[in-house]
């Protein structure tokens, strides 16, 4: 088995438990998982998830920023990044990283759309229309 499929592997059981809403018990799976790999990108994203379901927010983003840093192409730990800084105040940075995936895969409407929400917190209305008017475009 190669390196990708172990760490998918260790995080798979925490990830059925997310999508069953079972945010703690699968953040100690992942934590497990990350202690025990470190390198593995896949339990900092679904920490970034459980602990974003949590309103844990400023973990959120340390987690995601965390999968970044091993897997800089990784769309969904982006996109959540992108949505946790918006929800602990930086709007700003928000939009950034949201437009980097804009940027890196087109006119993709979850990017789009959490470009959206960064502007509008930003208070610029126009450029929030805009982008929610290219995410619906997308549909």
């Amino acid at each position: 088995m190669d390196d990708d499929a172990a760490r998918w592997e260790a995080v798979e059981e925490a990830a059925e438990l997310l999508l069953e809403g079972a945010h703690e018990e699968a953040l100690t799976l992942l934590r497990a998982a990350i202690a025990g790999d470190p390198k593995n990108a896949y339990a900092y994203f679904h920490s970034g998830n459980a602990l974003y379901e949590l309103e844990r927010y400023a973990g959120a983003v340390v987690a995601f920023r965390s999968a970044l840093a091993l897997s800089p192409d990784y769309a969904g730990a982006r996109l959540g990044l992108a949505h946790a800084l918006r929800k602990v105040g930086e709007p700003a940075e928000a939009l950034r990283i949201a437009m980097a995936g804009v940027t890196a895969l087109g006119e993709d409407s979850d990017h789009l759309y959490a470009a959206a929400l960064a502007a509008e917190a930003t208070g610029e209305r126009a450029p929030a229309t805009e982008l929610l008017r290219r995410c619906l475009a997308t549909r």
